[in-house]
């Protein structure tokens, strides 16, 4: 279920003001509670400091690269790394080895995809224990401490590897922890906007660059001029007038300000691999629409059903849904979907076959 708004002549800013406004109003009506102005943060940030594009910003607990730290010591895993990573844990170097053990196992798994995990725990005298004591001297570990603000007391946990890969892995770690330590009250509440999202992703296996939200999303002003002029690193720098709405670590909704300029949008078309006949055959209607002065426009779209759980405290949307489905995707109250009658078959040219 969403709340969708599609809006003309409208900016980024005041998208955001009429939504924050609405998300203010339902808090206070519904539960009492005066927000505060939301804070935003760019999707860079927020992957550099949570890894995630939909922080938790209930807790601290953020990413800190140790790169300069860890590598070149003689530990080939970090010196292979294009990332070192940790996050500090306060007051939880009394994690004992069967926990770590547990913790580990925790990153490994295929959900996560980590090869491994280390740890240092910053005891109460003063000194170090870790999993590479023999790569690290207590001086060598004790700058990694001073780099993640750690005290006597507190756990550093450790990840490696492909950059993006090791923060999103170190995002879902860090989340991991916040559940086990009990750092994300259901009562509290902490939005944000996240900004300045990536125009392009690059996907590995097409070997090619797809809109991270849809085709039709209009790059940054600042931008259009790099579009197809630069490299490979280049089009990945490239920004979209796109937002998200984070809450508590859901993602309440997102939208974008929309290219409404034919010539754009063939530039953004050929950027995703798109020939001029392709463009034309699939969106010719659209580029056609531009050419008669639309407007500049713009929309988010709420998940209703995501935000109610949110406001109630909850993880998942299943109590929220207005129909839900069971596990084999049907809707118990209407009994849908229904057998279909043979004139219905037979109004369509179809026939059904066993398999």
């Amino acid at each position: 279920t969403q709340i969708d708004c599609e809006m003309a002549f409208v900016t980024q800013e005041e998208v955001l003001a009429t939504f924050e406004g609405l998300t203010k109003h339902l808090f206070k009506h519904t539960l009492g509670i005066d927000l505060p102005d939301f804070p935003r943060m760019t999707y860079d940030e927020a992957m550099r400091r949570y890894g995630s594009d939909k922080p938790d910003v209930r807790f601290g607990m953020e990413l800190v690269e140790l790169n300069a730290l860890a590598q070149n010591r003689g530990f080939k895993i970090f010196d292979q790394a294009e990332l070192v990573v940790g996050i500090c844990a306060k007051g939880q170097a009394s994690f004992t080895r069967k926990q770590l053990d547990q913790l580990t196992d925790w990153v490994k798994r295929p959900q996560i995809g980590a090869k491994g995990l280390v740890y240092v725990k910053c005891n109460e005298d003063g000194s170090y224990k870790s999993s590479v004591d023999k790569f690290y001297s207590q001086e060598n570990l004790a700058e990694w401490a001073k780099a993640l603000d750690a005290e006597p007391g507190d756990l550093l946990l450790v990840l490696s590897g492909e950059r993006d890969k090791t923060r999103k892995q170190m995002g879902e770690l860090r989340l991991e922890m916040g559940r086990r330590l009990d750092l994300m009250p259901a009562d509290v509440f902490k939005p944000l906007w996240i900004v300045d999202f990536p125009l392009l992703e690059w996907d590995e296996d097409s070997e090619r660059f797809h809109a991270m939200h849809h085709p039709f999303t209009s790059p940054k002003k600042a931008d259009v001029e790099r579009m197809l002029t630069g490299d490979h690193e280049t089009m990945k720098a490239l920004r979209a007038d796109a937002y998200d709405l984070v809450i508590n670590g859901s993602e309440i909704g997102g939208g974008s300000i929309r290219i409404h300029d034919r010539a754009l949008q063939e530039r953004n078309f050929k950027l995703l691999g798109f020939t001029e006949e392709e463009a034309e055959a699939q969106f010719g209607f659209l580029m056609g629409a531009f050419e008669y002065g639309a407007p500049p426009h713009g929309g988010i779209a709420f998940g209703f059903d995501r935000l109610c759980a949110v406001m109630n405290g909850q993880s998942s949307i299943r109590d929220f849904i207005a129909f839900p489905k069971n596990n084999q995707g049907r809707d118990m109250m209407i009994d849908a979907p229904a057998p279909i009658a043979p004139e219905q078959l037979d109004e369509l040219g179809l026939q059904m076959k066993k398999g």
